[in-house]
């Protein structure tokens, strides 16, 4: 997955990009997508002939953003510390950061005559930790440019809102985009590369597209109409002028397009714009919980169809889950009576569920579908819920290759042994870490095909705990006897533990 917007550190190297316009007329002070100003222009349901009069309507209220942004560039001359290092890098810096500017390029559309507009977060976000966007241009059609005053944003959606000192500009508004069936035809408008408004057409092709990322807003309108670097920000519109998009992301292994562009929908992106036009903080719904998708041998080993509900991995304190006694391990198939599924995914769900609400959660436990009450509590920033994640170190050191159970090491391809408070050290773990560590990996079985590494913790299997290599054996053995992969709680370092289904070998 990579952002439609272009950043650029061509004055790194003491260049230039350059951005191009347009020479569109400004229309009059009307939305341009009103519906009876689009009925004639709009082309025939199904088989348009050309998208000529319906661009000249809404291509004067799609901008072009651009940022610049100061950036830290650490200094790192290879030669320090010998009689070159004067003669590489910069003299006399010491490896102190270095002070450069940068650029980012995407688009926004106007949504009201006084000058709002919307675009992309990333797009008017810092490129990285270290950079401080310094000032943000909007530049129309017709070349006029203002600089842009930050309304509001919203990382989580990836939604932004600007304003300039404007009157009297062309605007569209949205549309619904619930009504979108998979097939019609959209026009999405654009700055790819900076190169000014261009316009491109295709289809809708998936609604609702979960494209693996996670967070409450993983669902998009997909389209195979051309989206490139720089059309971020930028609207999809329907043939009666409506945005029902906008364009965000494209999924590409080169980089340019491959017929795979991402757009959020409108029916979620408008609620958080009126917010954000308010004044106001976007609140969401949050239980308090690390979620991981089940696969095909998490839901065999667990006796689950494929594609129902999503594995609790991990539950906070003190939050909504906690309360409402939802564990880790637990299966939840339905929110406030709707399933949980790829396209409804638990997280889209509860962060749509309003703070302080009390919600039904239908759970399947140890064999057992059950239903619990949880209050839904005030979804944290994102940079909170990142630390809540406790994403993996880098490369730990690894324990000594124990002998562990013969049957074990056969069956699931892993010798393990008990984790004593020396291995505890050495690995750096916390001190109320319990379980087995992996001491070598079979390269041939499904336990190194799913990733388990030597040095790996496994905490439960069959969601018993296992804290030696007879316990862990006594569940393989049952797995065995129930002809179901095995399913294990890994965790690596200090990292959030993670489930994984494992084969085992035909015996």
């Amino acid at each position: 997955m990579r952002y439609a917007y272009a950043i650029t550190t061509a004055l790194l190297v003491g260049g230039a990009a350059i951005t191009m316009g347009t020479n569109t007329p400004v229309g009059a002070q009307t939305a341009q997508n009103d519906e009876r100003a689009m009925l004639a222009a709009a082309p025939r349901a199904g088989a348009p002939m050309s998208f000529a009069d319906l661009t000249a309507r809404l291509q004067p209220s799609v901008v072009n953003i651009s940022t610049k942004q100061t950036v830290q560039v650490q200094n790192n001359n290879p030669f320090a510390g010998t009689p070159f290092q004067d003669f590489f890098g910069q003299r006399g810096n010491n490896g102190r950061p270095v002070t450069r500017e940068a650029q980012s390029l995407g688009s926004g559309f106007i949504i009201s005559a006084d000058g709002y507009i919307v675009t992309n977060n990333h797009v008017v976000a810092p490129g990285n930790r270290s950079a401080v966007v310094d000032s943000i241009t909007v530049t129309l059609p017709d070349r006029k440019e203002y600089e842009a005053k930050l309304i509001g944003r919203d990382p989580a959606s990836d939604l932004a809102l600007l304003k300039i000192n404007a009157t009297n500009l062309p605007f569209v508004t949205f549309g619904d985009s619930t009504q979108t069936r998979v097939g019609d035809w959209i026009v999405a408008i654009g700055n790819p590369f900076g190169l000014g408004g261009t316009v491109t057409a295709g289809i809708v092709s998936a609604l609702h597209r979960n494209t693996g990322q996670g967070g409450a807003y993983d669902r998009y309108i997909q389209t195979d109409a051309s989206i490139n670097f720089g059309n971020s920000g930028g609207p999809m519109f329907d043939l009666n002028g409506n945005v029902i998009g906008i364009n965000s992301a494209i999924f590409s292994p080169t980089g340019g397009n491959v017929g795979i562009g991402f757009a959020i929908p409108a029916e979620q992106a408008k609620p958080i714009i009126d917010t954000l036009k308010a004044g106001e903080r976007v609140q969401r719904g949050y239980l308090g919980v690390g979620l991981q998708p089940i696969d095909e041998n998490i839901a065999a080993s667990l006796g689950l169809p494929k594609n129902v509900g999503e594995l609790i991995a991990r539950v906070e304190p003190n939050e909504g889950a906690a309360k409402a006694g939802i564990q880790q391990g637990d299966v939840i198939t339905k929110v406030n009576n709707t399933p949980v599924t790829p396209d409804n995914t638990l997280s889209f769900l509860v962060a749509n569920t309003k703070p302080g609400q009390k919600i039904p959660i239908e759970l399947y436990r140890g064999g057992k579908r059950m239903t619990v009450t949880a209050t839904v509590g005030q979804r944290p920033p994102e940079e909170q819920l990142a630390a809540f994640a406790n994403p993996d170190g880098d490369a730990i050191t690894e324990p000594d290759a124990g002998t562990g159970e013969q049957a074990t090491r056969d069956s699931l391809g892993l010798a393990v042994q008990t984790l004593t408070p020396q291995i505890q050290r050495q690995l750096g773990l916390a001190p109320n870490v319990r379980g087995v560590v992996v001491g070598a990996v079979d390269p041939s079985s499904d336990a190194a095909n799913s990733g388990i590494q030597r040095g790996d913790i496994i905490l439960s299997a069959n969601q018993r705990p296992t804290t030696t290599a007879d316990e862990l054996n006594a569940q393989v053995r049952a797995s065995q006897t129930s002809n179901r992969p095995v399913l294990l709680l890994v965790q690596r370092g200090n990292g959030a533990a993670r489930y994984v289904g494992v084969k085992l070998k035909a015996r």
